[in-house]
């Protein structure tokens, strides 16, 4: 896309990232996994405060596809996390506050996360840190919008992804729902636009085998002397709260907030809860 800003990282790959908003700058990196930075949309509106920076992962979105495909995996993607901090540079307030999708990255393990001053985690899994999600904590979740439809239709489907290797690819489309607080238009338009907006070949190798040293990583998190804002969803399975609350416990400045009614995408489901509770707690930092 013309004009949309771009760096070069640690082994030639041209990144591109996204400006949104004015204000004290905050690096979004997104999730998905391997999904575009669009999907992130505006964050629930924080960018009539921040200047949000969203980049775009090797592969997705407006970034290039690298010469090395197995750098997909996570941990050798923590090198392009740095090199955008050194592109944009350090303000004289220090380094942008890094609002991140999902995984606890390996990439903490030697790379200065004492410099990390306020960190959001959205919704995150914990594979890193060898807390796995169960099939059950997924379907918990789900559950707690059994009673009617479309819930029960999307329940019964994700029911057979989880547990049955026979599952058809339509069942993903069934159990949709589930992944969200509201299943409106703004919902289903969100799931439709993963389909152009992951890169799964990226995603296949996100989590590939030697990604992860959970003793490693949590030893890396404890010496992160920064808050950290651990923020579930009441709905959502993957975390349940309180997987999410013992992924807090394992920062030393670590808390956990849940976000009601809301669902994989809490920006989505209550956009107004949502930045209002991020915007608290970067402003007490401030």
């Amino acid at each position: 896309m013309a004009g949309t800003p771009t760096f070069t990282t640690f082994d030639g790959t041209e990144l591109a990232y996204h400006l949104q908003g004015a204000g004290e700058p905050l690096i979004c990196i997104p999730g998905g996994a391997m999904r575009a930075s669009a999907y992130l949309g505006d964050l629930g509106g924080p960018a009539d405060r921040r200047l949000l920076i969203l980049l775009d992962l090797r592969g997705t979105g407006d970034s290039a596809v690298p010469a090395d495909e197995s750098t997909y995996r996570v941990d050798h993607q923590a090198g392009d996390v740095d090199a955008l901090r050194v592109h944009l540079g350090a303000g004289a307030r220090g380094p942008p506050r890094p609002l991140r999708r999902r995984q606890p990255r390996p990439a903490l393990r030697g790379r200065a996360p004492e410099r990390l001053r306020r960190t959001v985690r959205v919704t995150p899994t914990a594979w890193a840190v060898d807390l796995p999600v169960t099939a059950e904590d997924r379907l918990e979740g789900a559950r707690l919008r059994a009673g009617g439809e479309p819930y029960d239709t999307a329940i019964a489907a994700y029911e057979r992804i989880l547990t049955d290797t026979a599952h058809g690819e339509e069942d993903w489309e069934r159990a949709a729902p589930v992944f969200y607080g509201n299943w409106d238009e703004t919902a289903r338009a969100h799931w439709a636009a993963n389909a152009w907006q992951q890169n799964e070949k990226a995603a296949e190798a996100y989590a590939g085998p030697g990604a992860f040293d959970p003793p490693a990583t949590r030893e890396a998190l404890r010496r992160v002397t920064g808050e950290v804002l651990v923020l579930a969803a009441e709905l959502d399975g993957n975390p349940r709260p309180a997987l999410a609350a013992r992924l807090a416990t394992l920062f030393p400045r670590g808390s956990v907030d849940v976000q009601p009614r809301a669902g994989h995408f809490p920006w989505l489901d209550d956009a107004a809860w949502f930045a209002a509770r991020v915007e608290r707690f970067l402003a007490a930092g401030a």
